[in-house]
């Protein structure tokens, strides 16, 4: 799942990193980041501040007949209160579903007097929430190979040549090493981690198996972005998806403003330097997340964005997709409005009420997203059918109005 930044306080100091495996030794998270799980219910949690990847043994995988959609409204509120801080002390960084339980884990950074504590949230079927203790779990560790350095931040600036805005500001504070563990995907016994690297030639990707042995693989990524008209070496994949497209296994990936590449696993190995082939562009924004699943017999990503509705993208669609680079386009920056956007093979976008800040797929039937509440603000924990994943009798139309259900009864008669 994907780590969604928002710039926090919680990484505001990076620590030193190895390539190295470990177990059983005393367990140091830093932090609580991307979140992914294998098949069998594995945890993965990806720590920015160590600069690693650590895996927990979950003792409780009892698998559950019927998946009830869950529906705790305020979840921020009553994370904070388990955690015994105000809601504006709790930073909640991603979420994933333990595929044999169906349980949400969420992942939250306590913050105070400028040190922060990671923590572990369980929401159990039952819609009850506990903190998971970390210390009684078995796990293993595996440091990333090629891990930024802890004194390069971004740059200030504002919008088209406004002066920059306190939040712009703020943004010179954060180190880039903040984005070393972007995404984690498990895929046949494979962790693919996306983030950015030490060197100028930042967006890599990171394959490592699992169990850790200690090895992995790094691999710098380019690609070309429509909206930008550039070719970019940094910004790095946000989400991203396994899929047969072609009749090979390719990764599916999603970038900020917001391109979608296919870059084949075999390109994925140690050193190289790859150019991620470019198939088209939802548009301006960022992509959170990216969920495989069915629809109507059909393979379907899910992507979610922090500035528009959700993405569906039908799998099939990216066969013979074709790659694009800068000579396929008039030269300059585009914008939504512009006659180019959205393009290619990108879907159909969807109505969803409120902004999914975090998304996964709770069963063949619901999606679970932690929901920004459009009208009260409120941050919800809720449940949506795949099929029809908005609420629309939350919004008032026609058919609320008492004289259309009048008659509709009357029709009935």
């Amino acid at each position: 799942m994907n780590f969604r930044k928002t710039l926090p306080l919680t990484l505001a100091l990076l620590g030193a990193v190895g390539s190295s495996a470990s177990i059983g030794k005393a367990m140091d998270l830093k932090f609580a980041g991307a979140l992914e799980f294998s098949d069998q219910g594995t945890l993965f949690v990806g720590d920015n501040i160590n600069g690693a990847i650590y895996a927990f043994d979950l003792e409780n995988k009892t698998a559950v007949k019927d998946v009830h959609p869950i529906k705790i409204d305020d979840i921020d509120v009553r994370i904070a209160n388990l955690l015994g801080v105000g809601k504006n002390a709790i930073e909640i960084n991603d979420m994933a579903v333990h595929p044999v339980t169906h349980d949400v884990y969420i992942s939250v950074s306590r913050i105070g007097n400028q040190i922060s504590k990671p923590a572990i949230i369980k929401v159990a079927q039952d819609d009850s929430i506990q903190l998971v203790d970390l210390n009684q779990l078995k796990f293993s560790e595996q440091k990333l190979a090629n891990y930024p350095d802890q004194t390069t931040t971004f740059k200030v600036r504002g919008l088209m040549g406004m002066p920059p805005t306190a939040k712009d500001i703020a943004k010179g504070d954060v180190k880039l090493s903040s984005l070393a563990i972007m995404d984690i995907l498990y895929h046949d016994h494979q962790l693919y981690v996306s983030g950015v690297a030490y060197d100028n030639f930042l967006s890599t990707l990171r394959k490592m198996p699992y169990p850790f042995t200690g090895s992995q693989n790094t691999t710098s990524v380019e690609m070309y972005h429509i909206a930008h008209d550039q070719y970019e070496t940094r910004a790095p994949i946000r989400s991203m998806s396994i899929q047969k497209v072609d009749g090979v296994d390719q990764m599916v990936a999603a970038y900020t403003c917001s391109p979608i590449v296919l870059i084949p696993l075999t390109d994925i190995k140690d050193g190289a330097k790859i150019a991620a082939h470019t198939i088209g562009d939802m548009g301006n924004g960022q992509p959170i997340d990216m969920i495989p699943y069915t629809l109507q017999g059909k393979k379907m990503l899910f992507v979610t964005n922090n500035s528009r509705s959700p993405q569906v993208i039908p799998v099939d669609g990216l066969n013979n997709a074709r790659t694009v680079t800068d000579k396929d386009f008039t030269r300059g920056p585009k914008l939504d409005l512009g006659p180019v956007l959205p393009y290619g093979p990108v879907g159909e976008m969807v109505m969803f009420e409120g902004v999914s800040m975090h998304m996964d797929l709770l069963s063949d039937k619901y999606f679970v997203s932690i929901t920004r509440d459009t009208q009260t603000g409120g941050l919800n924990l809720d449940s949506n059918l795949t099929f029809f994943p908005n609420r629309v009798h939350n919004l008032v139309a026609e058919y609320d109005f008492p004289q259309y259900q009048q008659e509709h009864k009357e029709q009935a008669k």
